[in-house]
């Protein structure tokens, strides 16, 4: 009645003392405690470690569709997957933008809660999820429910958790799905339950009901939280009209959403038109255009890569921006800079590239006499840059340079590498300016050092005790693609980490390969190149970063095994290739992974016999050049996903 109905019948006031009745009858009577009372959703002890657990059935993505020409294109497939003359509605309801979440009731008593993880396999937080209190812990319903929701914070409860790891020289989380699904991640269920956690169940795996409109009406009378906001739509102009208008209704909701989701109501018409490797053929997510701010540039910085690359950036006066406040926005590269001619003073339109990057997109208003100049030296050590005859960017060629060192560390504890929670830029600037931190292996001397931690600038002691817990789970915790990911070889991204780990299987048996046999074995593998074999062997053989690896070794950094058979797949995109770049509307390792389970191969550039380039917005012209040279199709993102649904 309080959490979910917002219909309270007693006073917080006889709440509480009910509550306290409660815990002294189970202090004198232990033996009728049971994990229902609402006394026990917090745990007391932390989790030791994350524990993997299978979903009975998978957790299915779902393609996207950015027009209503491709809405109606979703439309006519239904129609010719089903019988002739088959009768079906939709229904449309809200895409919420949380972390992906399955709940498991059995025996009327919540049992089980677990991550979407790769769609297959997830993570047990049984005990966070039993700290969110709009989740009852026993319901009506005698019969096993298996349900799929969306775990979210809501706009308002954000600001104050950011303004806490502000104060507590924490990185702010990018947007409430990262703060949703860190929160979900946290070993101590007690951290957990400080967060405020809300969830909204919009799915049931069990087919008791024969539509999925009924099925919510069912779930929401059990008392179970739902949005609350789907609507049957009998044909295409209705799902239309329920676009446009929920386009305005959703700027009021306390929660972020980015778009509809069309689902055919009708469970057995489903059954019939089924699955691509990635996608169901009966549910489709309508996305919104990314909202846009306008702000003024006040300042445009250069942030140092780890390989040396200046991206420009932009400081602006600060704009509230798809629910958070952005006062960064990327500037891509030199050459973009130059063809919208910015400079200080100028208003700009923002916008966040697939909800999460905010990016300059045009310039409203020209205030300045003379355009920006990109830097002649370094910014973070004064070396003079270089710019190579066929690149974009400038680069400092100092390998001793400190922001190539805080932009190595940050892309090893990217949550796609080691993901070490807790080590944002913040904190990373103060270890690296004050000599925590020479090179990615002293990350794991830091657990060390508790006290001296604690007296850098916003420090508690629960900042600390975070960040130390955090590397100690990634120092056993990751697999060995992770760690060869994290370590930013140049042309090495995550599917040729993959080839790699699958083969050698742990960083200590890679480093006793001799180098001969090494670049031998390199050059027989499938999807290794001549260039990225080469750049793996050079790096194992440069001196200063075999140290660092063998130092890695040293201090115990342990990775879970992996399988090292292939997999060898049928699917829609068997015998095609494909090289991603620009900006998408999804994380890189996200569609690389859907081409992947599609049968498909992922090259890390534009090479002979790369099939397709996946050509998102700010692309490079050398690599459409490339492509054009090599033969090598370019296609936008909806034709991707085309493909990934088997239609070619």
């Amino acid at each position: 009645l309080y959490y979910v109905l917002d219909k309270p019948r007693i006073s917080d006031r006889q709440y509480d003392a009910l509550f306290q009745e409660l815990k002294s009858l189970e202090r004198d009577h232990p033996e009728l405690i049971t994990p229902a009372s609402p006394t026990q959703r917090v745990g007391e002890q932390p989790r030791q470690g994350a524990v993997k657990a299978e979903h009975g059935k998978p957790m299915f993505s779902l393609d996207n569709t950015y027009s209503q020409e491709e809405l109606a294109e979703f439309d006519r497939r239904v129609r010719d997957g089903l019988p002739q003359k088959a009768r079906f509605q939709y229904v449309a309801e809200p895409k919420l933008d949380g972390a992906s979440v399955e709940i498991i009731y059995q025996n009327s008593v919540l049992y089980r809660g677990i991550t979407r993880g790769d769609g297959r396999v997830g993570e047990d937080v049984t005990e966070n999820i039993r700290t969110i209190r709009s989740l009852p812990l026993t319901i009506d319903e005698s019969r096993p429910l298996t349900l799929r929701g969306e775990v979210v914070i809501l706009s308002r409860d954000l600001q104050a958790i950011n303004q806490e790891r502000s104060a507590q020289g924490e990185e702010p989380f990018a947007n409430p799905r990262n703060a949703a699904s860190g929160s979900l991640r946290l070993m101590d269920p007690r951290l957990a339950a400080a967060r405020p956690l809300r969830v909204y169940l919009y799915d049931l795996v069990e087919t008791y009901y024969g539509t999925h409109s009924a099925m919510l009406d069912a779930i929401e009378k059990l008392g179970l939280p739902t949005h609350g906001l789907h609507e049957v739509c009998r044909d295409l102009d209705a799902l239309f009209r329920y676009i446009d208008a929920f386009r305005e209704r959703k700027r009021d909701l306390p929660y972020e959403t980015d778009g509809v989701v069309v689902k055919v109501d009708e469970l057995n018409h489903r059954e019939i038109l089924g699955y691509t490797a990635r996608f169901p053929r009966w549910a489709i997510a309508f996305k919104y255009a990314a909202e846009q701010a306008t702000t003024e540039i006040l300042e445009i910085d250069c942030d140092v890569g780890r390989t040396g690359a200046l991206t420009p950036v932009a400081i602006t006066t600060p704009v509230f921006l798809s629910g958070t406040t952005v006062s960064r926005a990327s500037l891509h590269n030199i050459d973009y800079v130059n063809e919208l001619q910015l400079g200080i003073g100028d208003r700009v339109t923002i916008e966040k590239a697939g909800e999460i990057i905010p990016q300059v997109v045009k310039v409203v208003d020209v205030a300045h006499r003379e355009p920006w100049k990109p830097p002649a030296r370094c910014p973070a050590c004064g070396s003079r840059v270089e710019r190579s005859k066929n690149e974009v960017a400038l680069r400092c060629p100092n390998p001793a340079c400190p922001g190539r060192l805080k932009a190595a560390i940050r892309y090893f504890a990217h949550r796609s590498a080691m993901d070490i929670d807790h080590l944002g830029r913040a904190l990373v600037e103060q270890l690296v300016d004050h000599g925590f931190i020479r090179d990615i292996a002293d990350v794991f001397l830091l657990p060390d050092k508790r006290s001296e931690l604690l007296e850098l600038e916003r420090m508690g002691e629960k900042s600390v005790d975070n960040l130390i817990t955090a590397i100690e789970q990634a120092r056993g915790e990751r697999s060995f693609q992770q760690l060869l990911t994290a370590l930013g070889i140049p042309l090495v991204g995550a599917v040729a980490a993959g080839i790699v780990a699958k083969k050698y299987r742990s960083l200590d048996r890679l480093l006793k390969v001799p180098d001969d046999e090494l670049r031998e074995a390199l050059a027989e593998m499938h999807g290794i190149g001549p260039k990225i074999a080469e750049s793996i062997a050079g790096f194992l053989a440069d001196p200063k970063q075999r140290r660092v690896l063998e130092k890695l070794v040293e201090l115990g950094v342990r990775t879970v095994d992996v399988d090292p058979s292939p997999t060898v797949g049928m699917g829609p995109l068997q015998g095609l290739s494909f090289c991603i770049t620009g900006v998408l509307s999804r994380p890189r390792r996200e569609i690389e992974g859907d081409i992947s389970r599609a049968a498909g191969q992922v090259h890390d550039r534009v090479k002979k016999g790369t099939t397709y380039l996946v050509a998102g917005e700010k692309v490079g012209a050398s690599k459409l050049n490339t492509a054009k040279k090599h033969g090598t199709k370019v296609i936008s993102e909806s034709e991707l996903n085309a493909m990934l649904a088997g239609v070619r």
